[in-house]
Parts: C-alpha cells; structure tokens; sequence
C-alpha cells in the first residue's frame, strides 16, 4: 500500500523531471537558432590608420590570418598597433605577417581605440602601410551595434524593428555582393554607421532580438534595402542613382514625415570653399558666378546642375557635388542655390540619398499604431517578409 507521503513524493520526482525536460528542450531551441545565426560580417571600422591603441581584457590569441597558424598569445593586453615592411607590430611584438587575427576567450573583451566590440578583430597592412582592420561579428550583435546610430533608442518598438528588418537585409546583401573582399561593409554612412558594444542600448537590442533572422526579400532574393533619414514628401527611384532597377526600390508618396526635424534644411558656403573642394575632384572653376538647375527628376530632387564662372561652366550630377561638398553639409539633392555676394545659399528639403524606408516617416507611422511589417511593405512595396536560412 503506497502512504500519502511517498506517492507526494513521487508526484513531486515526476514534476521535477518534466521542468527539466522542458527547461532542456528550451536551451536546445535557443541554442539551435543561435547556432543558424552564427554568420559572421566583416565590418571595416578603420581604413587608413598608421596606428591605433588596442586593449584585450582577457586571454587571447593573435593567428595568421591566411594560415590560421598561432602566432601569439598571451593574458591582458594593451598596446599600439603600427605595420612595418615585414608585417605588424603589437607593441614590441614583431609580427611577420601581413594579416592577422586575434580572438579573445571574452567575446567583448576588445577595446579599440577606447571603445568596446563584439568578436574577432583582423588588422591587414597595406602596401602604404597604413592600417585596414576589420570586425568579424555576428550578423545579430552587428545589428545591435548599428541600430542605436541610425536611430534614436527611445523610438517606437515598430519602427525600431523595421529598421533592425532593414539593417540586417542590407548586411546581408552586402556580404554576398563583397564575399570575395576584404571586408563586406563600412562603420560610416557610405554603409551602416556602427559603433559596436559601445554603442548597444536595451531598446535598440530588443527590436534586435524580437525581429531575429526577418529580412526582406523580392522575387524570392535578398536586395540592398537602403534607406535614409527624411526623404520630405517622395522617395527616390533607386535606378537614377545606383543600378538597382526593382519594384520595392522605385519609390513612393510619404505623407507622413512632414514633421521631421529634418524636413528642411539650410547650408551657406563660402565660393571660395566650393571652389576648393571642386578643385580637389578634378573639377577647377576660378569664380563662381551662378548655380542653375538643368534638369529634376521624378521625386523633385535634382538630377544635374550647372556652376556658372566668367571663363567656363561646369555640369555636374547633383549627386556628385552633395559628396564633394559634404552629405551632412548639403543634406540631400532637392535644393536650391543662389550665389550672394561671395558665399552660395542652399535651402533645401530632406536628408539622405531618399531610396527605400523614410526612417522619419517609419517613426510616424509607428506613432500612428502602424506594424514593422505594414511599414516595410509600405516603403518596400512588392516584398515579403522571410526569415532567412543559410
């Protein structure tokens, strides 16, 4: 005959041994869909450096990067990095190669130049001997170390998580077109701006987190799914600027960022500034007298223009003189310009390139109660949301 006791006892075992199971089970689907998502970026956080300062709060090990050959090891590490004709120097440590890897057992152990990342760092001296160095990270922690640098952690969890959607799309679109690179991306606005560790924030990881592995796809294949911070009433045809000619990138009407800070903007530069940074492309112009629009396209931002001095005049594409000039000096091609007295007037409409998600307007959107997946087909229309397998 069982007693209360034991047969308490022995519902208590079972209950026991069912938490345990559940809690194992748990840990194996977390661990599997960390283990699908272990592909690694390569971010290019410096390019032209002829030293930096480098900490290791950990042990490490520092590898030939062609042969995977251990060169160095050590425990706590904080130094200079420079490169010479034989290869790299980590402090007083000769490194006769011209590529190098170094791992350390704490995955955020590494502090370059004061601040804090995630993963492996490759240093790679050039034939001028400058410094590129670039960090292999996960796809999701690179994420988390961009999104809080493109927008503000204290946003909508919405329209965190369509840019998160955005950010991890372009990441991997960029790592298939670079594969055979150096390095799949930049840390600065010409790609993602990244800041690593240093710059996660709980918010910006959360969206991270709940939109884990989600990107856009068209026609069954992942695109670069740009995108900019205020775009003021239309975005832009991806075809006039880059050679991507594909539906979700052929633009559409915004209503909905009207109110960004962003929305209109004003530059005054000095002729004689401009003149200089026209020389500086190839392009020299001793007065600047006028500056006329040829020709706006479809969006209303500007396709070509025309400097006008007394000798000669220049044409040149709107797009090239906001990089000449500066893109966070003349923040977008929908603009105009009149000369005064010695100095050039700007006032114009938006901020970035315009192609793909008007971030702005995803704020808004959110604000109005609308989804991350409504606010990515708005602004990417015809493409689907796909959680992406390797």
């Amino acid at each position: 005959m069982v007693t209360p006791i034991k047969d308490g006892l022995q519902r208590l075992k079972t209950q026991i041994r069912q938490i345990f199971c559940l809690v194992i089970t748990c840990w194996l689907l977390v661990t599997l869909a960390q283990a699908q998502w272990s592909a690694y970026v390569r971010v290019a956080i410096i390019q032209d450096s002829a030293s930096l300062n480098l900490k290791v709060n950990s042990f490490y090990e520092v590898l030939d990067s062609k042969t995977n050959k251990v060169l160095y090891k050590g425990k706590g590490l904080r130094t200079t990095v420079t490169a010479f004709k034989g290869g790299i120097v980590l402090g007083r440590i000769n490194l006769n190669a011209d590529k190098v890897l170094i791992k350390a057992n704490d995955p955020e152990a590494i502090v370059i130049n004061g601040r804090r990342f995630r993963g492996m760092f490759e240093f790679i001296k050039k034939d001028n001997l400058q410094l590129l160095v670039i960090n292999h990270i996960e796809l999701e922690d690179y994420i988390k170390g961009v999104l809080y640098n493109e927008a503000s952690h204290y946003w909508p969890q919405e329209a965190l998580k369509a840019l998160a959607v955005a950010c991890r799309t372009f990441a991997l679109n960029q790592m298939q077109a670079n594969k055979d690179k150096d390095f799949d991306v930049t840390s600065d606005i010409y790609s993602q701006v990244y800041g690593g560790k240093s710059s996660e924030r709980y918010r910006t990881n959360k969206a991270v987190e709940k939109t884990q592995g989600l990107v856009l796809t068209y026609n069954g294949k992942i695109f670069p799914a740009y995108y900019h911070a205020t775009c003021a009433g239309k975005t832009e045809d991806a075809s006039i600027l880059w050679n991507v000619d594909i539906a979700p990138l052929k633009g559409v009407n915004c209503g909905f960022c009207s109110d960004s800070p962003h929305y209109k903007w004003h530059a005054v530069l000095s002729s004689d500034e401009i003149r200089e940074k026209l020389g500086n492309s190839g392009r020299n112009i001793k007065n600047i007298k006028d500056i006329v629009i040829l020709a706006r396209d479809t969006s209303g931002r500007i396709a070509n223009l025309k400097i006008v001095s007394d000798e000669k005049e220049i044409e040149i594409s709107a797009k090239d003189l906001r990089i000449i000039l500066g893109p966070n000096i003349i923040r977008s091609t929908n603009f105009t310009a009149h000369v005064v007295s010695n100095d050039v007037v700007f006032e114009g409409l938006g901020w970035g390139h315009g192609v793909g998600m008007c971030q702005w307007g995803a704020y808004f959107m959110a604000k109005q109660g609308k989804g991350c997946e409504e606010i990515l087909k708005y602004y990417y229309p015809g493409s689907n949301v796909e959680t992406f397998r390797f």
